[in-house]
């Protein structure tokens, strides 16, 4: 009989949701405590035993991937200890969903059709404060974090992550762990100030030069596309060069996602 994780891997056709995890996210390589799955985890990453008074944890869904936000209330649904009471796609639906159903743990993506996951979030919590908030996303910059912590996130995952540790960081949040740690949070502030400092040395056309260096246009292109000579151009990536060390369109994406400038 098909289970609701296999149900999950047919939708979303994510090979890595079917994959067990076999250690512990580093908290030294970005801080985020990710639930492990050792052998000592086991025993705590089952879902509690019914004892027919316990209400399941409310879940509300905020994915615009309808195949995404199918799979995910399956896998959800298919726990006794947990359900989802809504499935919305976008911000102007995640409000209204709060105020009526009232979840306790949301489950986002970071990027909808009208805003953002962090913008859901805080619309949410301005209503339902004790909601705790897990970004599920394939976002996975610096600026991306920073903003979900702002946003009041309890947790932060990639949508690689295996489907029992989407299920073990619901619990978990439920239970009131924050995991974010305090590291963590100190240590995107350091990163934040750095970005931050790195935009005031640009000038707005520097900005948007960077930004279409990224988008893979040619100089002249870019150019063509700002109104301005080609010699200026060059002048402005040079400027670039200078202050981001910047020299190919490969270092202008990895720049530019940094920056925030691009998605």
């Amino acid at each position: 009989m098909a289970t609701a994780n296999h149900a999950l891997e047919a939708q979303l056709d994510f090979r890595f949701w079917a994959q067990p995890a076999l250690a512990e996210y580093c908290p030294a390589q970005d801080g985020f405590r990710f639930v492990p799955f050792g052998e000592e985890r086991t025993a705590r990453s089952q879902p509690p035993r019914n004892d027919g008074d316990a209400e399941p944890t409310r879940v509300l869904i905020v994915e615009d991937h309808r195949v995404v936000a199918e799979g995910l209330a399956a896998l959800i649904n298919d726990q006794a200890d947990m359900k989802v009471v809504g499935n919305v796609g976008s911000l102007a639906d995640c409000v209204p969903a709060a105020i009526e159903l009232n979840p306790e743990v949301v489950l986002l993506d970071f990027r909808l059709p009208d805003g953002s996951g962090p913008d859901a979030a805080a619309a949410i919590r301005s209503i339902r404060p004790a909601a705790k908030m897990i970004f599920l996303t394939r976002e996975d910059t610096e600026a991306a974090r920073f903003a979900a912590v702002q946003a009041g996130a309890s947790a932060f995952l990639h949508k690689s992550r295996a489907a029992a540790e989407v299920l073990a960081t619901i619990r978990d949040v439920a239970r009131g762990k924050m995991l974010i740690t305090p590291r963590t949070i100190a240590t995107l502030l350091t990163k934040r100030r750095s970005i931050e400092a790195q935009l005031e040395r640009l000038t707005p056309r520097e900005k948007e030069v960077l930004r279409l260096m990224a988008a893979g246009l040619p100089s002249r292109s870019i150019a063509e596309e700002m109104g301005i000579s080609y010699t200026t151009i060059r002048t402005h990536i040079r400027s670039l060069g200078n202050k981001l060390a910047v020299h190919s369109k490969l270092e202008a994406i990895v720049k530019a996602r940094e920056l925030g400038l691009i998605s």
